[in-house]
């Protein structure tokens, strides 16, 4: 007896690929994600770097290799190297200058030093991180107010490459614009793609010493509230189970989670009060 096949309503055949990601705030790029060609080993492996990086972001190779070991794995530094480059993970450390800069980039100095935030929409940044799935892993990239700690967008993607992150600073700019946008040197932000759309809008772009995520603190702040308080607990075992628990995490992130910082306000009542 031949296998009976589902029915696929015609309508939805119509519509676009990018159109369907569209309408349901999907990165084009996580519509057609597998779950990476990593051994299940080296899954593990990135799990527990990833939990450990969140804990202890000065982690470098070395500590890495040598945490991981008190674990019972044995992995060599070359492992270890591969896999946190693979989740974009960099210790957090002054380091000297040794790379050349790609001719076709352009360095932004650091804009923020002793800088006082005094309202919102002053200052906005982005940053990257690794999100664990039961049988592989995305990426996130968030925008976040640094006065108000308002997340203005989020994106999701199975690869590292730039369309999710412009996707979020789209998403960001048709709320409000800064005055002042801070991202690390990651090649996604030092993109003429990307940094000509801020440009366009008249915004200072303002980059982070290499290896220097504190610069940055008030994202990393965030993936450690995102990361304890909603992805380890729940380890997804999708990228649509991601979705919609992220969309809710950030809804209660923004709208009811109190934050010490803003004398126990929520990021919205801060970002969205009338001046």
């Amino acid at each position: 007896m031949a296998e009976k096949k589902e029915r696929i309503d015609p309508s939805y055949q119509s519509i676009p690929i990018s159109r369907q990601c569209e309408l349901l705030g999907l990165a084009r790029s996580s519509f057609y994600y597998e779950p990476k060609p990593e051994t299940a080993q080296n899954l593990r492996l990135m799990r527990m770097l990833d939990q450990q990086f969140t804990a202890t972001p000065f982690y470098g190779v070395r500590r890495m290799t040598a945490w991981l070991a008190t674990q019972g794995e044995t992995v060599n530094p070359k492992r270890v190297r591969r896999l946190m480059r693979k989740m974009g993970l960099e210790a957090i450390y002054p380091k000297p200058n040794l790379s050349l800069a790609k001719d076709n980039v352009r360095k932004y100095p650091y804009l923020l030093k002793e800088a006082e935030i005094t309202a919102p929409n002053q200052v906005w940044s982005t940053d990257i991180t690794y999100i664990p799935l039961s049988q592989g892993f995305i990426y996130l990239v968030a925008v976040i107010d640094w006065y108000s700690r308002y997340v203005l967008s989020w994106e999701l993607s199975n690869t590292m490459d730039i369309t999710f992150c412009l996707s979020a600073l789209q998403k960001a700019l048709t709320q409000n614009t800064p005055k002042i946008f801070n991202t690390d040197q990651g090649s996604q932000f030092t993109s003429p793609l990307f940094t000509s759309r801020l440009e366009a809008n008249k915004i200072a772009i303002s980059q982070d010493g290499r290896g220097r995520a504190l610069d940055n603190i008030f994202v990393e702040r965030l993936w450690r509230s995102v990361k304890y308080e909603e992805v380890y607990p729940k380890a997804y075992a999708s990228v649509k189970e991601a979705i919609q628990e992220l969309e809710k995490y950030f809804h209660f992130y923004n709208n009811e989670r109190p934050h010490q910082s803003l004398n126990y306000q929520t990021p919205a009542a801060v970002h969205l009060k009338q001046p």
